[in-house]
């Protein structure tokens, strides 16, 4: 299926604003939406609302991590997602880049979500249909621990 990258390419060197987005191979974590759990996704969902914040601001110790806050964001963080945002995270999943453990700058807010065109490239993130995420999404089976994996045809090679 057709989808998008980052709008400066691919790098197993991701950083922080770099607009690329990273290669390697990476845990897929919880799938999320702004709308309730669709039928046959097993992955754990999040239904978002206004107070879910994924943090990008390299200065906080809530860095790279999806964040519940009902106050004002932009008092708390320089910045920040907000993962109700609409059309681009109507669905979607974490891919689990920079988590474990989490190294201030190297990049944060990786998510596999609806695109804003076939043409349109991320700022980091991978991106495909409408259609696609949700039916990735219900392909997706937690119990065989799926994984995101990504890269030029040379960076794969070297992965295994």
């Amino acid at each position: 299926m057709p989808a998008v990258i980052g709008k400066n390419g691919i790098s197993p060197a991701k950083k922080e604003g770099d607009g690329k987005s990273p290669a390697g191979i990476y845990d897929i974590g919880r799938s999320f939406g702004t709308v309730k759990k669709p039928s046959g996704i097993t992955l754990k969902y999040t239904k978002t609302d206004q107070y879910d914040y994924w943090v990008d601001d390299v200065t906080s110790k809530d860095y790279n991590k999806w964040i519940v806050y009902k106050g004002d964001p932009n008092k708390r963080w320089k910045s920040f997602e907000r993962m109700q945002l609409e059309p681009l995270y109507h669905y979607g999943a974490v891919i689990e880049y920079n988590m474990d453990p989490i190294v201030k700058g190297d990049g944060s807010a990786i998510f596999f979500h609806v695109w804003r065109a076939s043409d349109k490239p991320t700022a980091g993130c991978t991106a495909t249909s409408k259609e696609n995420v949700l039916q990735l999404l219900r392909w997706m089976d937690p119990s065989k621990k799926p994984v995101f994996i990504q890269g030029t045809e040379k960076q794969m090679k070297e992965m295994y």
